[in-house]
């Protein structure tokens, strides 16, 4: 049987982050992606709703609400301010890496002060300048030395890599070629050898700091590494299948924006003396993005709840994900069409909303990569190696 009702606890989180992203977030948002300003105040405050942490345990610190509790919060918070959620994500994971493979004391050293702001944030640390969706290729090294480890190498595009407590640092322990010999790291901010480099100037979610790291005999102590030496690569792509729930759930949220906003200029801007929600090229663009929407939750709510119940939701993931920001991308697309020319200004949000969209068919594996991912699981469940 179908059960499409939320409990009680669902609906407190997901109230609890719609309000905060009506009152706290959209107010500020476009002064964020103009100014470049990061909500580190505002990461704060969500911390102490207990919104960083929807899906970590609570003798760590977080609500332990589940999977599906924090995709509908991701949500919510992404239709105030895409750019903020980008940290809120990029927690998560890092939390709930350190939860599943962390030992004791990683855990209780990092995962409560990611989950009550006093780390800020944490950083996902993967992509290389010359690899992004290869995550096999990395070219980062890791050596043993000592009692410790000596890394060199160079990361890309790092999530709030400047403002984190803790970066999980992903790293070639072994000369084995692929996926074999990756390991992951924990890494404390201001670690000697580690050196961040300037903002990229992006074309949206300018809210969020992207940066690129280098390591320069970076010494680490022994128990930085995270879980089994070699197994870095299962790692990453178990985080970032979670990760792509999140990612998914921001899309929705921008897209639901962008349709709102849309809605609401229809039904006030008059053409040729009538309002624009009267046009039926008006209406079916309209019907069109709530229709593709309204899907795109269900997909990524669907991958949720088998996350949640410990089912595997690797393919509903990439479902999700993929449906959800071309989704989400067509949404918000429709809705700077129907503003017209102001569509194209930074006086309406719309302009805003379709900038932050686009790297949702990007980040976390790109729209292509999502189709290989649910193609493969095809293939294997009717018996084509």
């Amino acid at each position: 049987m179908i059960d499409f009702e939320l409990s009680e606890e669902q609906r407190l989180i997901q109230a609890t982050a719609r309000d905060f992203a009506r009152e706290v977030l959209q107010p500020q948002a476009r002064n964020r992606d103009r100014d470049q300003l990061f909500p580190a105040a505002e990461l704060r405050r969500l911390a102490a709703l207990g919104l960083l942490g929807v899906n970590v345990p609570q003798s760590l610190g977080g609500s332990e609400a589940g999977a599906v509790a924090y995709a509908l919060a991701m949500m919510e918070l992404a239709s105030g301010c895409a750019a903020t959620t980008v940290a809120v994500a990029v927690t998560n994971m890092v939390s709930e890496i350190i939860v599943k493979y962390g030992s004791e004391a990683q855990q209780h050293e990092h995962v409560p002060r990611l989950q009550n702001g006093e780390h800020v944030c944490g950083a996902f640390a993967l992509s290389e300048p010359h690899t992004g969706s290869d995550a096999a290729a990395l070219k980062t090294s890791a050596a043993r030395v000592g009692d410790g480890w000596i890394v060199n190498g160079s990361k890309q595009w790092i999530t709030s890599g400047d403002h984190s407590g803790v970066l999980v640092v992903w790293a070639r322990t072994s000369p084995a070629g692929g996926a074999r010999g990756l390991s992951a790291f924990l890494v404390k901010a201001g670690t000697p050898g580690l050196f961040i480099g300037k903002h990229e100037d992006k074309m949206g979610l300018r809210g969020s700091t992207t940066v690129p790291l280098t390591f320069e005999d970076m010494k680490l102590p022994a128990d930085a590494l995270l879980g089994r030496e070699g197994d870095g690569f299962k790692i990453a792509m178990e985080a970032l299948d979670g990760g792509r729930i999140g990612v998914a759930s921001q899309a929705y949220g921008i897209g639901r924006a962008a349709l709102q906003a849309a809605t609401s200029y229809a039904r006030e801007r008059k053409a040729f003396g009538n309002p624009l929600a009267e046009f039926q090229a008006i209406q079916w663009m309209l019907a069109d993005s709530a229709t593709e929407l309204e899907a795109a939750r269900l997909l990524v709510l669907r991958g949720a709840w088998l996350k949640e119940h410990g089912q595997p939701f690797t393919r509903e993931a990439s479902m999700g994900k993929v449906y959800a920001s071309e989704a989400a991308w067509r949404a918000c697309d429709r809705a700077l069409q129907i503003h017209g020319g102001n569509g194209y200004v930074r006086e309406y949000d719309v302009e805003r909303h379709l900038r932050d969209v686009r790297v949702t068919r990007i980040y976390e594996g790109t729209s292509e990569v999502q189709r290989i991912v649910i193609a493969r699981t095809l293939l294997r469940e009717f018996g084509i190696q």
